[in-house]
């Protein structure tokens, strides 16, 4: 019996010792807060609108005024080779985001990628907004 948990707990370490999925964005700790009176936010102002925000996540923030009311916000870092933290700018549109080093496009009403090479959305974080006048950011 012995022999098999030893054995067990052996196959189980091999297993769990992989790479893992190295291809998303790392999770780091995020506590982003402001009042829409920030000029950097003054595009959140209308639907269909984005603003940048650097200094949190991997490779900064974009949040987003979606149009069917509410916000998102994403962390810039694109999904598509993370480990080279390419961070997403904003199209002249507004609805997209493009990995200026792959090409890929992001559609910022969902973060999904609307434009290989990439196949995995943004990494999304919460987005609280209070008395319509405070956002906060977190995970």
């Amino acid at each position: 019996m012995k022999k098999f948990c030893f054995l067990f707990l052996v196959i189980v370490g091999l297993v769990s010792c992989g790479k893992g999925d190295q291809s998303y964005i790392p999770s780091v700790n995020v506590k982003f807060s402001s009042t829409f009176a920030d000029p950097n936010l003054s595009r959140l102002s209308s639907p269909g609108n984005a603003a940048i925000v650097n200094g949190y996540g991997i490779a900064g923030l974009v949040i987003y005024h979606k149009l069917t009311g509410g916000y998102t916000a994403y962390d810039r870092c694109s999904s598509y080779q993370p480990e080279k933290k390419c961070a997403v700018t904003l199209d002249a549109a507004g609805f997209t985001v493009t990995d200026p080093c792959s090409g890929s496009k992001f559609s910022l009403e969902d973060g999904s990628p609307v434009k290989a090479p990439a196949t995995r959305s943004l990494r999304a974080y919460t987005v609280t907004v209070s008395n319509n006048f405070n956002i906060f950011v977190s995970n």
